[in-house]
């Protein structure tokens, strides 16, 4: 599982919080990365309508990080890859709330 429950109710949160005001600018909840690759993911909000879709600073390694979305499912389907050994998309346990 790639979020808490307390990260996943303060993403929750934010993302009511955004409908409701699109200047709303949260501070990122949870940091996830690639420990194989470069790909890292500031994530500050889940989609309430969608809570599968989380939003913040998408950084996939290649020098253009911007600002974006993702399946949380997708990300989590990476460690099942034939390719991966099982290594599949971690949270940094030393950023974010915890």
């Amino acid at each position: 599982m790639l979020l808490t429950e307390e990260q996943r109710v303060a993403m929750l949160a934010n993302g009511r919080d955004y409908a409701r005001n699109p200047h709303f600018n949260p501070q990122p909840v949870v940091k996830l990365f690639d420990p194989l690759g470069g790909a890292t993911w500031l994530l500050t909000d889940l989609d309430p309508d969608e809570p599968d879709i989380a939003s913040g600073l998408c950084d996939l390694g290649m020098g253009y990080p911007e600002l974006g979305s993702v399946r949380l499912s997708e990300l989590e389907a990476i460690g099942t890859l034939p390719n991966r050994g099982g290594v599949g998309i971690e949270r940094d346990f030393f950023s974010g709330r915890e």
